[in-house]
């Protein structure tokens, strides 16, 4: 048995924008544009999430809206921000083996890199740019069961890629 997890950057944000907080910044346009790219990409895999973990900021939950997914998400306030560690505890509650899991900077960048047996080898992996991708495989029957160093890469993408930019 296996479990596929998608781990997903939040897409580009506005800086210039009047939002109250940090939390409320929406996308900007090509942040919009690779939120688009990045659900077309997802729905040409042979694997489909079929959960959704998102931060409850507004750039992560724009960035789902527009990547029409059919799995449903949950937002939630432990994943904004979050360090690698609670990134791992909250996806060792996902109750679907095909997980979609989207939020922030440095905590997604340090739990690509700690869950993984080998990194992929992309020049942007290291830094984990917005809307970047890992889609990665574990010899797992349920979350539960995630231990570090144990995730097989099975692809990296970043928007930029897939918009031929």
């Amino acid at each position: 048995m296996t479990c596929t997890l998608f781990l997903t950057r939040h897409a580009k944000s506005a800086w210039n924008t009047d939002a109250p907080s940090d939390h409320a910044r929406p996308l900007n346009k090509r942040g919009r544009r690779s939120a688009g790219a990045l659900g077309n990409w997802l729905h040409q895999q042979s694997v489909q999430p079929q959960q959704v973990l998102s931060s409850s900021a507004q750039r992560t939950r724009e960035t789902y809206e527009l990547m029409e997914l059919p799995a449903p998400a949950t937002f939630t306030e432990r994943l904004y921000h979050a360090s690698a560690q609670i990134i791992f505890d909250v996806l060792r509650e996902a109750s679907k083996p095909n997980v979609l899991l989207l939020g922030h900077n440095p905590g997604l960048m340090q739990f690509a890199h700690d869950i993984v047996k080998h990194p992929p080898a992309h020049s942007r992996f290291e830094d984990y740019p917005t809307g970047a991708t890992l889609m990665v495989q574990f010899e797992i029957s349920s979350w539960d069961q995630l231990q570090t160093a144990s995730g097989r890469v099975l692809d990296f993408v970043v928007p930029r890629e897939l918009l031929g930019e």
